[in-house]
């Protein structure tokens, strides 16, 4: 045994009708950086939010010895003062607030109860510098971009002495690039002397900076990994209770005619009125394709689906939808749902789901007209629809009369593919939609897809993961600066090609 900083004992959690954690063990060492992994509802943001003080001693059982000291939090606050910090994977920072004022909010630094706001302002520098961020400590948090805010938030963690940091997730907004780097800290704070605990479903990202692995499956702790033994197979086994042999489901193309072609397309930002955010875009989909959409993060992609599905996003839209021989004027998302084009947003949570609703009404929402007679919904085909998705997508509930706020982020992500499903689409749009879920959760996920596309449907498949779009699509247009600049088809598709078509296209932006 080894220098240990922290020990859970037997901690059980339940919650009404699932028993969330069941007796979990884990055991981490000072000055290490210790990934926690398990499928989505496996348990694992749970046992963080024991140790961080989120859900109060109370309300599980079990120990938790920090720094050998017995702890018994009752809020974050306590957590805090004891030198633990979480950042969970939706930021908790105030938008209208500065990067200075988000650093020490809580944590001011005061004198008789006034704010020195000279000193705020160059401690908040110091931390930045050290997290490696050059921003201006008075831009508001709202003008920053996601992988910014993630360093904020490590900055912030920093402020209160932090001996133990807890990141959820903290990859899963960011391209490979931004990912790279916050690695790169992680190692770096490492050497500072900080521990970290990692929950992630990037096993590359794991298998590269993790000195320490604890698998979890279904609320208890499986098995936990050194060093020496971290791979993504044996993590994978211990994730799901058996191999996987192939990340990406088999499939037969039957690809048909041209289903979908979008010519001279161009959008402008709806916010500020001169930028253009697409440019002359055109590209055709077939019946029975997977078709991908790959690009650096602000590439165009979401802003493309986004306009396409009845001018959900842009202003001063031109161009030319033609479906199935025919041209088409889209102005609204009903129109769009009428013209057979569903769009999957990328923000599940935000924008995707009815957290509060229950499954049966976040499934249904989209598709009422369907199980209604003269304005009123028929509750018995309502419930036999919201059954028949739970069954055939295996979303893992109590019931569909479960709130969707209550599941795991694979099982809400297949809550939002039924809602659109359900519309019956010829062309179902899908934005990022294996985003923060684990392995077999995608892998149900792809099976989804493969189905569609087996019935004829048409899929367009935006992701900032380039081996799924390797492994999944037929052909990939590649997105740069709101052009299309780049279409690969079959054994073409690869990421150096994918790259490539990037790198030339901002090499002839610049001359």
């Amino acid at each position: 045994m080894g220098d240990m900083i922290l020990e859970m004992r037997g901690i059980t959690k339940l919650f009404p009708g699932v028993k969330a954690l069941d007796s979990v063990n884990l055991a981490v060492q000072r000055n290490e950086i210790h990934a926690l992994i398990g499928e989505n509802g496996a348990g694992k943001s749970t046992l963080m939010n024991v140790l961080s003080g989120v859900y109060p001693h109370g309300t599980y059982t079990g120990q938790i010895i920090f720094d050998g000291y017995e702890c018994a939090f009752k809020s974050i606050r306590d957590s805090e003062k004891m030198g633990i910090a979480i950042i969970h994977q939706e930021l908790a920072l105030m938008p209208n607030l500065t990067v200075g004022e988000n650093i020490f909010i809580h944590n001011e630094r005061a004198r008789y109860g006034i704010i020195d706001w000279s000193e705020t302002h160059d401690r908040a520098k110091q931390l930045l510098t050290k997290v490696g961020l050059q921003e201006n400590t008075h831009a508001l948090i709202r003008d920053i971009s996601v992988s910014k805010q993630q360093l904020v938030e490590i900055a912030k963690a920093l402020s209160h002495n932090v001996q133990l940091l807890i990141l959820d997730e903290p990859t899963s907004a960011l391209n490979e690039e931004e990912s790279n780097k916050l690695l790169e800290l992680l190692l770096g704070l490492k050497r500072d002397g900080i521990t970290s605990i990692m929950i992630s479903h990037k096993l590359a990202e794991v298998s590269r900076v993790a000195d320490t692995v604890t698998i979890l499956r279904d609320g208890a702790t499986i098995e936990t990994l050194d060093r020496e033994d971290i791979s993504e197979d044996r993590i994978i086994k211990g994730m799901v209770g058996r191999s996987l042999v192939d990340r990406f489901p088999k499939r037969v193309p039957a690809i048909g005619g041209v289903v979908l072609e979008v010519k001279g397309w161009n959008v402008y930002d709806p916010s500020i009125a001169d930028k253009k955010v697409l440019t002359n875009v055109n590209f055709n989909l077939r019946k029975g394709e997977i078709l991908g959409l790959a690009g650096l993060m602000g590439a165009g992609r979401t802003e493309l689906a986004m306009s396409l599905f009845g001018r959900a996003y842009g202003t001063h839209i031109s161009g030319t939808l033609i479906k199935d021989g025919k041209e088409i004027t889209l102005h609204t998302v009903k129109q769009a749902i009428r013209h057979g084009i569903s769009y999957a947003t990328e923000d599940r949570k935000q924008a995707g789901l009815n957290l509060e609703a229950d499954i049966r009404e976040n499934i249904t929402i989209a598709g009422l007209e369907k199980i209604a007679r003269n304005d009123v919904i028929d509750a018995n085909q309502e419930i036999h629809v919201a059954e028949d998705f739970r069954r055939r997508l295996n979303i893992k509930s109590t019931s569909i009369l479960q709130r969707v706020v209550n599941l795991s982020g694979g099982n809400q992500q297949k809550v939002v593919l039924s809602k659109w499903i359900f519309t019956e689409p010829d062309i179902l749009i899908l934005d990022e939609p294996t985003r923060g879920i684990d392995v077999a959760a995608k892998y149900e996920i792809y099976s989804i897809m493969n189905e569609l596309v087996a019935t004829g449907k048409s899929v367009i498949f935006i992701s900032s993961e380039l081996p799924e779009l390797i492994g999944m699509c037929d052909r990939v247009y590649v997105v740069n600066e709101g052009k299309i600049v780049g279409e690969l088809e079959g054994q073409e598709i690869n990421q150096e090609a994918i790259m490539k078509c990037i790198m030339r296209s901002s090499s002839k932006e610049a001359v």
